[in-house]
């Protein structure tokens, strides 16, 4: 089972680069959740944050010792330039004074003479590894490295930092046989009980930390990670799950917000199933603009798809490598060419090889977004996501009531509506612990400008999401610049004008005007 919304634009692009050879994973929504639903909505504000003078100095005074990094299971080594840290944290908020855990730190030091502090990068998921990403990232945010200390972590729960695996690769291999679009009451049956044993698999595996790996427990760790750092305000560059965290860190912590970039914003007035309605609009518009570089018209090259993937679910695609694509793998392998343009040559040929039978190179796409190797090991990202998406998100949806919306939802997606309406009710059903909100407070009166890019053709985080963000940050705080553009993100994905105009705003301090559109 997988939600969309994990990877930024340049993570995609990775992905891409490197998928010719297989390996990546099937997770959530990421970057989104919440918006209409079908269980009401409400907002929860944040309980109070502890203040510098209520943590212990053993927090508060630490010195982190900067190392060398090395590989680990999942990646290798970064190069010279970059020093690894742990920092310790507390498991509970609020209880300062209590357990603590250990969170993974990478820094690459600025390289020009006039030295503005420290930038911090969440790259999106949630659950997506800073670690692993951050070296990637480099070459894009160069220009700011002449200013800013390029500083990213693996958040509680993910990876480096506490990482939790909730299922075994043999196991998360025999899930994909799971219909996530269920046709009979046994397909529904086996739907909600994968859903179930996930949801056992990651308390057995993270135990008390399950209850503590909330987008709020993380804006906490950041401002600890600020203090320690040596940074009076927070500079953050936030990408798509990365938006969200970045307003809750405001709403927080207003009167320390520094220079704060949203890119590729979720919209945070989206509740549960707002969200997935969210989702399935953006990534059928950027089905549409695919389809129709290809000459054909969204509504005809649509419904093509929709048939292929009707055949799959009643018989899956053989390939090469002697496993099968079933319709929710043929579902991720369209999805992962839809997170950036240079993605589309690549769908292209994996649909018309699909039509002829062979589903090795929708395979191969799916596995790319699923974090698989050629050996079979999967990465942990999705497992990650989860924890935290279902931690933050108080709804559960029940089967009823998304099979209720299942009509909605295929008219606003033909191809990718189903999926997403039953996952309103799957992706946390029987979660061992409630979820915190319906919407993430983001309200962040008194705080420093902040600026969100919004781009008109990203799939994961439609570009509405931008506007709705500086509506709820509050007048005067978010700036929004708009890209019409095709990919998840913006900054550094061809626009010399919207590059420009993120730069001026981290070296420079310069804003540019509300409702600014990069064409």
């Amino acid at each position: 089972m997988s939600r969309f919304l994990r990877w930024t634009a340049a993570a995609a692009a990775v992905l891409l680069v490197a998928g010719c050879s297989g390996g990546a994973s099937g997770g959530g929504h990421d970057e989104g959740k919440r918006g209409g639903s079908a269980t009401g909505t409400g907002r929860t504000p944040a309980a109070q944050a502890p203040s510098a003078t209520d943590l212990p100095a053993t927090l508060t005074g630490q010195q982190l010792d900067w190392r060398r990094c090395k590989s680990t299971g999942d990646s290798a080594a970064p190069g010279d330039d970059w020093r690894c840290a742990t920092l310790t944290v507390p498991l509970d908020w609020s209880k300062p004074s209590g357990t603590t855990i250990r969170l993974a730190l990478i820094r690459a030091r600025a390289t020009g003479s006039h030295r503005l502090g420290s930038l911090l990068f969440n790259f999106g998921g949630p659950g997506g590894s800073g670690m692993s990403m951050m070296p990637y990232y480099a070459a894009t945010a160069s220009t700011l490295r002449e200013h800013y200390d390029l500083v990213s972590w693996d958040p509680r729960g993910v990876a480096g930092s506490e990482g939790v695996r909730c299922r075994s690769d043999r196991d998360i291999e025999a899930a994909e046989a799971v219909d996530t679009t269920p046709d009979t009451p046994a397909e529904e049956k086996a739907y909600l009980q994968d859903a179930a044993d996930f949801g056992k698999g990651c308390r057995k595996a993270a135990g008390a930390l399950l209850a503590h790996v909330s987008t709020t427990d993380t804006a906490r760790d950041m401002d600890l990670m600020r203090q320690v750092l040596g940074d009076r305000t927070m500079h953050y560059f936030g990408i798509s799950y990365g938006t969200e965290l970045g307003g809750v860190y405001a709403h927080l912590f207003p009167k320390r917000v520094g220079r704060l970039i949203l890119d590729a914003v979720v919209d945070p007035s989206g509740d549960t199933v707002g969200q997935s309605e969210n989702q399935a609009r953006g990534f059928q518009r950027a089905l549409d603009d695919y389809l129709k570089s290809t000459g054909q018209t969204p509504e005809q090259g649509s419904q093509k798809i929709v048939n292929l993937l009707r055949r799959i679910d009643a018989k899956p695609l053989p390939t090469s490598s002697g496993r099968t694509v079933t319709q929710t793998l043929a579902i991720t392998g369209i999805v992962l060419p839809l997170y950036s343009k240079a993605g589309w040559p690549r769908l292209t040929s994996a649909l018309k090889s699909a039509e002829s039978g062979d589903g090795s190179q929708l395979l191969a796409l799916a596995d790319d977004y699923d974090e698989r190797d050629g050996s079979g090991h999967y990465g942990t990202t999705s497992h990650s996501q989860r924890i935290i998406s279902c931690l933050d998100d108080r709804q559960r949806p029940t089967l009823a009531q998304a099979k209720r919306l299942l009509p909605e939802f295929e008219r606003i997606s033909p191809v990718f509506g189903a999926f997403m309406g039953w996952d309103t009710a799957g992706w946390c059903h029987d979660w061992p612990v409630p979820g915190q909100f319906d919407t993430p407070e983001v309200s962040a009166a008194g705080a420093a400008p902040i600026l969100l890019v919004g781009n008109t053709g990203d799939p994961a985080t439609p570009y509405e999401g931008a506007r709705r963000m500086a509506d709820e940050l509050g007048k005067g705080v978010g700036v929004e610049l708009t890209w019409k553009g095709e990919g998840h993100g913006a900054y550094g994905n061809g626009s010399d004008c919207v590059d420009s105009a993120v730069n001026a705003y981290l070296i420079d301090g310069t804003v540019p005007k509300d409702g600014t559109v990069c064409s």
